[in-house]
């Protein structure tokens, strides 16, 4: 190559370098060009009539956070929020009337446990307020409504109405935090890898079966609910509090109220008495006809107040300084978008 054509090609390349950095420039410094408001109503009155295609239109790693409000009415339709939509917020009009629901199952044609979903999450930082999400294959073996693997996903008044498998908490890294929320199942209907806190939620028991199958070894705390209230259908006698999905699970209730369903044992080992030395079951101050200390599996703990008070979303979230990202559930309502067509 001569000293003209290699100068002509230098030329070239810094134009390009220049024309990409112009780019990348208009692309963030201007965050308004981009929408970050979204409605999605059945009635043809927002900017969607499906949720999927309001996900679809969204900016994914947006600048600033999405809002997603969802009008009252039922989505019949299977969503999926992919990594890259982070910081999206669902607002729903009312937790009652706002609901998204699909009937896949495990077995059906190809579809699996992890595959059987109404709603999938794996953007971070997500929110969802005032929604019910619904699995409603019925009682046909593992059927997923929700399945979060998103990092520091927050539900708010939400319920979750299934029967087996419920939520699936994935995400082995992965914090979750359920507040004020409803959650029905049968078997396992609290499942997975990642920690998890509900905190005054009722959890509903559907069958003789157990609550949760956590498989949340190596972590600090794992699955913790605080200050719920365990119920249970009439028919239901004998309810566990959990089940190692694998060794080494973690699960503790803080003061709980539990119904006469729960069994005395409060735990299983899943037929495997090698679990038993790898688990931590634990409870703090439970409270009703359930609550049976004294009957409890030798290898679950009760805790100390001191123990106990280790317990705070700082701790359990391994939070530092000012990264109290649970708390934006806290901010004031958003303002909802007039209808306008």
């Amino acid at each position: 190559m001569n000293c003209k054509s290699g100068s002509y090609l230098i030329r070239i390349a810094l134009l390009l370098l220049l024309f990409a950095g112009t780019k990348l420039q208009a692309q963030t410094a201007n965050p308004q060009q981009y929408k970050y408001v979204f409605t999605v109503a059945k009635d043809g009155s927002g900017d969607f009539k499906y949720i999927q295609d309001a996900i679809d239109a969204m900016r994914v790693y947006p600048l600033m956070p999405i809002v997603l409000y969802i009008r009252n009415g039922v989505y019949n339709e299977k969503i999926e929020l992919p990594a890259p939509n982070t910081d999206v917020r669902f607002i729903g009009e009312s937790v009652d009337s706002t609901i998204i629901t699909y009937n896949d199952f495990s077995g059906r044609g190809k579809l699996t446990t992890f595959t059987s979903y109404t709603v999938k999450i794996s953007g971070n930082r997500f929110i969802a307020e005032n929604i019910t999400f619904v699995n409603a294959a019925g009682p046909v073996g593992q059927a997923v409504a929700l399945y979060v693997d998103a990092d520091k996903a927050v539900f708010k008044n939400c319920r979750f109405l299934g029967h087996q498998d419920t939520i699936f908490t994935g995400g082995e890294g992965a914090r979750q935090l359920f507040v004020n929320c409803y959650i029905e199942g049968t078997t396992d209907f609290i499942f997975g890898p990642a920690t998890a806190v509900f905190q005054n939620c009722t959890l509903h028991c559907k069958a003789n079966s157990y609550i949760t199958a956590a498989s949340t070894a190596g972590k600090a705390y794992g699955y913790v609910f605080a200050d719920c209230r365990i119920t249970a259908d009439p028919a239901v006698k004998s309810v566990q509090l959990g089940r190692p999905w694998r060794s080494g699970a973690k699960t503790v209730f803080l003061r709980c109220e539990m119904p006469a369903a729960i069994a005395a044992v409060g735990w299983s080992n899943w037929s495997n008495p090698e679990n038993e030395k790898t688990v931590y079951y634990a409870e703090y101050k439970s409270s009703g006809a359930g609550a049976n200390a004294a009957g409890r599996v030798k290898w679950s703990h009760q805790l100390s107040d001191k123990e106990a008070a280790l317990y705070t979303l700082a701790n359990i979230f391994r939070l530092a300084g000012t990264d109290s990202w649970y708390e934006s559930i806290d901010t004031p309502a958003f303002q909802w978008p007039a209808k306008t067509k």
